[in-house]
């Protein structure tokens, strides 16, 4: 299991996203004077609005097998509880996949990710894996993967994909998807995103967080859906049983305007939209940069992250004496004003030297300057922006001289 880290520097909290949809906001002020409290795991109207945002994705499902709380990270440290048994990661992975696990009191097992994409393991390292933990008498219970990925930014293809659930659940593992971003592809044209209960509806839990998807970053707010057999009654059960134990149920405004966005009205369909557009354009931008510079990165599928591995400047960093990502997590979160965490964080080895960089920080520090971006046909073009771009540029320059 991965050790405890050292804290990212100040102000390390959830960044701030784009502004506030302003339906959204409404949503959530019309519903301020209910007194009745949300049940937990969600009342039956946000229920039944993500099981019809799963049916447009064609997962039909019914409001008894889905479960919602506030935020992602609740709820998957009570389905990691729920399940039991060791947890399978890929490396790299969400950054707050294995402390949960390690709170869950699950051992968390790393499985390396292939060379075109990340979020979902080799497959055939992954059946090692279990084998060797098998083999050492551990239980492996939970595979934990997310095809439209942070914080790679890839997309897995889908041949990929259905090698890696076919092996999972021939191997007895209960396969958790995180499908935050699915809805952020920049090029809906390009990768066809399909996820694993798309194939085994029977055999995924499938875990949503709404909040810089579809919903601001500062309301936290996630659903799952669980299979209708097999162990999938029997977790959702526990699911909801520990949420209601430590009283993780969502304030109604926030479930009201959370049922909105699931609801994908015209609003929410077009600040989407404009979002992956903007996403699509900054992370483009940003790696043009690194690519002059030497820095290799994944080509950027979905979502506002860039996974960039700086190996190729190792010589220039050791001049700086930066010889591993804790280091360059400090040196570049210094240089560029805000966290940039280090690969360390996300599974990886710290001697790899690779950082995650996430692109609304490029967008400018006000709700004013993020909306003009959003509105922008060439958000490029603004003056905040292109300052940002060049701040960024240049801070990576400095590190390739050396």
């Amino acid at each position: 299991m991965q050790a405890s880290l050292p804290a990212l520097p100040a102000g390390a909290a959830p960044e701030r996203g784009l502004p506030v949809l302003p339906e959204l906001a409404a949503r959530l002020a019309g519903a301020a004077a209910r007194s009745e409290p949300e049940p937990p795991g969600g009342g039956f109207g946000l229920l039944a609005a993500a099981c019809g945002y799963w049916a447009r994705r064609g997962l039909p499902t019914d409001p008894g097998h889905v479960v919602a709380a506030p935020g992602a990270q609740p709820l998957l440290l009570a389905l990691l509880a729920a399940a039991g048994g060791d947890v399978l990661l890929t490396r790299p992975c969400a950054a707050w996949y294995a402390p949960l696990a390690r709170l869950a009191g699950r051992p968390a097992f790393h499985v390396p990710v292939p060379a075109e994409c990340g979020g979902v393991p080799d497959p055939f390292a992954l059946l090692e894996t279990v084998r060797r933990i098998r083999a050492e008498g551990g239980r492996p219970r939970v595979l934990l993967l997310s095809v439209a990925d942070d914080p790679t930014g890839s997309v897995a293809p889908p041949e990929l994909l259905h090698e890696v659930c076919e092996a999972a659940i021939a191997e007895r593992l209960t396969v958790i998807s995180d499908e935050t971003w699915r809805d952020m592809r920049h090029d809906p044209g390009g990768t066809v995103f399909l996820g694993p209960a798309e194939m085994w509806p029977e055999d995924v839990v499938v875990l949503t967080d709404l909040a810089g998807a579809l919903a601001p970053t500062a309301w936290p707010v996630a659903v799952a859906r669980f299979p209708a057999t097999g162990r999938g009654p029997v977790l959702r059960a526990r699911v909801t049983t520990a949420l209601t134990a430590v009283r993780a149920e969502l304030p109604p405004p926030v479930a009201e305007a959370a049922a909105y966005a699931l609801a994908e009205p015209a609003p929410v369909r077009a600040r989407t939209a404009a979002a992956v557009r903007l996403y699509a354009t900054l992370a483009t931008a940003a790696r043009e940069r690194l690519d002059k510079l030497g820095v290799l990165s994944r080509p950027p599928e979905a979502g506002p992250y860039l996974y960039a591995d700086l190996g190729e400047l190792r010589g220039a960093l050791a001049a700086r004496a930066i010889t591993d990502s804790v280091e360059l997590e400090a040196h570049l979160s210094a240089a560029l004003g805000r966290p940039v965490p280090g690969g360390h964080r996300f599974g990886d080895a710290p001697d790899d030297l690779r950082v995650r960089l996430s692109t609304p920080p490029l967008l400018g520090t006000t709700d004013d300057q993020r909306q003009r971006a959003l509105d922008s046909p060439d958000p490029l073009a603004l003056p905040e922006v292109g300052a940002a771009l060049t701040e960024f540029a240049s801070a990576f320059s400095r590190l390739a001289a050396g």
